[in-house]
């Protein structure tokens, strides 16, 4: 029993050992990039935020295009198109909805409002789906360039969203004018939390209140390029064009999982100018896209796998590490791929609990006591403890900035909800990599979605404009 329970007292100590260290490095990382958050506003002073109010009117209004990829979306398509028509803000602009023939229910809803409005555009490819999300958003992109060539119209900027979207009015507004002085730009992101499902898809909202309001925050501050959300963003034409040019004729990297992460990596490292806008609406809220995030564990593990999978182990294979010397964006990519080996020490955290638990039940047992831990030890947890309290009130406070003080206590729970997500996560993002090097083919591993109300159409006013991209 002697030697058994000095084994388990090695095991936790180990354990926890290398937990604490593990923590104490990622925490001081989030500390850091806590630290020069604050810099930056104590700096910024009280200086107002820009606002629809104050924001510049552009010098030439232009025709925007958004861009909507959709493959089986016949749940939400619909409505999200409806509400867009109905929302926006702006004398000029069309919708290009990509879509795949043997995806006939989605070609169906989408069909159905367009017939309604001559500013949607529906473009059926010629491959059967699903294939990336990329492989679609290039079959709208060279639709676009035929329909520019043919009727002589310039297209200003091109804006991203996905077929769940709750759009904000005022957003071309804000993309017409800011495109002018940059090659792309991205609004926040603010998850809807389902009511049904409060704890898994409010974990969405916690994390996106905080990556949204200070970490792209600073990683612009920085000067480190700035990925792309995949929606919520616009894009010049002529900076697409550059890329595109590079990859043959296609401005998306159709072998990607996450073409929105390095889409904004390259058009970072060539020069491309990016911005992060947080601007005030009228009534005091943010311009900001909005949407249901998954809300059962199955989905969000198969969401956060191709997250993990794209940005963290192969985008580290796609994009590198950006120019030489570019320390802050080093350091950004360095945190962007910190998710696989931070589950691991998350892991060994977790399985440290129950080891010191069964060595404590052991030790009472035969009434002998603990071994020391030492004083490092003792120090790291300390150290740790206080910076989970930070974390932790970051946290909530960032929650609670964008949604309310209720939704700030539910932070808390689904942060442990959060970590649990990204362990089951991991180990399949690893399989799926692996797979990948094998030569396994991406495919768009989406999951359903869901939109939270469903306005009426209106009248009918024009056939559907829907074309097939031949070659």
């Amino acid at each position: 029993m002697g030697e058994s329970i000095w084994f388990i007292d090695a095991v936790a100590r180990e354990t926890t050992l290398f937990a604490a260290v593990g923590l104490l490095i990622g925490g001081v990382d989030d500390f850091l990039v806590d630290l020069v958050f604050l810099i930056g506003r104590w700096r910024r002073g009280g200086r107002p935020r820009l606002t629809l109010a104050t924001l510049p009117p552009p010098h030439r209004s232009g025709r925007i295009v958004v861009f909507v990829a959709a493959w089986d979306e016949v749940a939400v398509i619909g409505n999200m198109l409806t509400t867009a028509v109905q929302r926006f803000d702006h004398p000029d602009y069309r919708i290009y909805v990509g879509l795949y023939p043997n995806d006939r229910g989605t070609i169906r809803a989408a069909s159905a409002v367009a017939e309604r409005d001559p500013r949607i555009r529906l473009v059926i490819g010629t491959r059967d789906g699903p294939t990336t999300k990329a492989d679609c958003l290039n079959t709208l992109w060279h639709a676009l360039q035929r329909d520019d060539a043919r009727t002589g119209v310039a297209t200003k900027a091109i804006v991203l969203h996905d077929a769940e979207d709750v759009v904000h009015a005022d957003e071309l507004r804000i993309f017409d004018a800011l495109i002018e002085q940059h090659d792309y730009v991205q609004l926040p992101v603010l998850p809807l939390v389902n009511r049904r499902a409060q704890l898994v898809s409010g974990h969405y909202a916690d994390e996106f209140a905080e990556a949204h309001a200070k970490q792209l925050v600073v990683r612009t501050a920085l000067g480190a390029g700035m990925p792309l959300a995949g929606t919520g963003c616009a894009i010049t034409p002529d900076i697409l064009a550059v890329i595109a040019a590079e990859r043959g004729g296609d401005p998306f990297d159709a072998t990607s999982l996450t073409e929105d992460y390095e889409l904004g990596l390259r058009m970072a490292d060539l020069g491309a100018r990016g911005l992060f806008a947080r601007i005030d609406d009228a009534r005091g809220g943010i311009v900001a896209v909005r949407a249901f995030f998954p809300g059962t564990i199955d989905a969000a593990v198969r969401q956060k796998t191709r997250w993990m999978t794209g940005i963290a182990l192969a985008g580290w294979d796609r994009t590198g590490w950006a120019r030489p010397l570019a320390f802050a964006d080093h350091w950004m990519r360095m945190r962007d791929r910190r998710g696989p080996l931070a589950v691991v020490v998350l892991a060994m955290a977790y399985c440290a609990l129950p080891v010191w638990a069964l060595a404590a039940v052991l030790h009472w047992y035969i009434g002998s006591s603990p071994a020391p831990g030492g004083w490092p030890g003792l120090w790291l947890l300390a150290v740790n403890t206080v910076l989970l309290l930070w974390r932790l009130g970051t946290r909530m406070i960032f929650t609670g900035r964008s949604y309310g003080l209720r939704e700030a206590f539910w932070s808390l729970p689904r942060f442990v909800v959060g970590n649990f997500v990204a362990l089951n996560a991991a180990p399949r993002a690893l399989v799926r990599y692996i797979r990948m090097l094998r030569g396994a083919a991406p495919v768009w591993d989406k999951t359903s979605h869901e939109f939270p109300d469903a306005p009426a159409m209106g009248p009918a006013t024009s056939p559907a404009i829907v074309s097939t991209d031949l070659p």
